[in-house]
Order: C-alpha cells, then structure tokens, then sequence
C-alpha cells in the first residue's frame, strides 16, 4: 500500500521582513519590544546654556539735622513697704507731669514705657537675705519736638523728682525724604559700579534683573543725661548738641551680561 506523507508549509511569501523577526522570536519564546521609530542620539545630550551675570552691592548716605529729641527718664522711690513707695512715686510722678505741661510739652508725646515695684533685700554673708523695703519705678518717654529746649524740659523734670535719666537720641518726624535722597544715591552708585565690571572683565551690560533693598537709619547712639544736683544754676540750662543723623540705603542688583 503507497502511503502518501503530506506536509504543509508555512506560507512565508505574503509576510514582511519585520514580520517574519517577530514571528521566529515568537517561536523562540522571546518577546521583543520594538520601538515603532529609532530616536538619533548621535548629538548628544542638549546642555542648558546659562547668561554669566553681575551680583552687586551699593549704598547711598546722607546726612541731615534732626527735627525731635527723646528723652526717657524714670522717678525711683524706695520705703518700708510696698503701698509706701509706690504712694511716694505717684507723688513725684505727678509733679514731673505738670513740669512737662509746663515745659509745653503734648500729651501726645508722653508715655509711660515702664512701671516696675520689687523688693530690696541686704545680703549679707552666712546670713539669710533680711528685707529692706520696697522700690518702685515708674519710667516714661518723652518727644521733644523744638531741639531747643531739650536740655531746659531734662532740667524741669529733674527738678520736680525725676532722679533718673537713661538717656536721650534724636531721630526726624519724616524720614522719607531724607531716605528718597539716599535710594537715588545708592542707584547711581550701583549702576557705575555695574559699569566698571564690565569693561573691567570685557563684558557687556545687557539689563538689570533684579534690584533689592535693605535700609539702614543709622540715628546717633543715645547719649547717656545723669540727674544734676539742686545747687546747679537756675538760670541756665543743660547743653544738648542734636549733631546730624546719618541715613543709610543699601541696594542689591543682578545684572545680566554678555561678550
């Protein structure tokens, strides 16, 4: 008997290329993925350029009179007991206000910044603390506006019971023009500066990117007044020299630069 073996093959003509890969990997048991388009990395990687730029400082300063005067006092009494001193301190206290109304001094411009009353102790070695009294402090701070009678209005007090003066400093009631003067200063200064590092370093200014500001109001440090004694003369008055005050403006700017 003729036996006939029929073996068919795989019709191979109808399918591409790329295909036939995937169908022999397939039959491997291997799974491929191919991207449906090649990416060209031939250039390389993209680098991010970055403008060079200019970090500089610079401050205006000018310097201008004063216009007021604070002064800060305090009347400090002391005695056996609590209710005693802070009685005796309301006393004096009371007669140092009516020496400022007198002196012309507004209410507005008086204020009471401290009210203290503690216990005075004697301390004396392998001894327990033995209790002296009580002292009570009652501190206020005054404006005064006319410069003039500065040193007649720390006398007045003085005078009706204030026995502690802590000190004094002068400052303006409007600062901003004064500070206006010195932004237009510390700008110049800036952009001159800007300038010279650029021809210094052969560059080019292109803009200005960011501008910064710190202020600095730079008063005279207050000067210490201590209490003069009653035997002073009446006639004349403790000198007071207000001097000038110092007003700084710093600025920041970042300045974009090129070849």
């Amino acid at each position: 008997m003729a036996v006939s073996l029929y073996s068919p093959k795989p019709v191979m003509a109808a399918m591409t290329p790329r295909k036939a890969l995937a169908a022999a990997l397939m039959g491997a048991g291997l799974i491929l993925a191919v991207p449906a388009a090649a990416q060209d990395y031939s250039h390389g990687a993209h680098h991010m350029s970055v403008s060079p730029t200019f970090t500089l400082s610079a401050y205006g300063e000018v310097r201008v009179a004063p216009d007021l005067a604070t002064i800060n006092f305090a009347v400090v009494t002391e005695a056996a007991t609590a209710e005693a001193a802070m009685r005796q301190n309301r006393e004096r206290m009371n007669q140092v206000m009516a020496a400022l109304r007198r002196a012309g001094i507004s209410e507005r411009d008086i204020q009471t910044s401290g009210l203290n009353l503690s216990a005075q102790y004697d301390y004396v070695q392998n001894e327990p603390p033995r209790l002296r009294g009580y002292q009570a402090t009652n501190q206020v701070t005054v404006r005064v506006l006319d410069l003039d009678r500065v040193g007649s209005t720390a006398d007045a007090v003085v005078s009706a019971g204030v026995n502690q003066i802590n000190g004094i400093s002068f400052g303006l009631r409007d600062p901003q023009t004064a500070e206006n003067a010195a932004r237009e200063q510390a700008v110049r200064a800036l952009q001159a500066r800007a300038q010279l590092y650029a021809n210094a370093t052969g560059m080019r200014l292109i803009g200005l990117r960011s501008l910064t500001e710190g202020a600095s109001y730079a008063p005279q440090p207050p000067m210490p007044m201590y209490a003069r004694m009653a035997s002073m003369e009446a006639d004349s008055s403790t000198p007071v020299a207000p001097g000038e005050l110092t007003l700084r403006i710093t600025i920041t700017g970042v300045y974009d630069v090129a070849r």
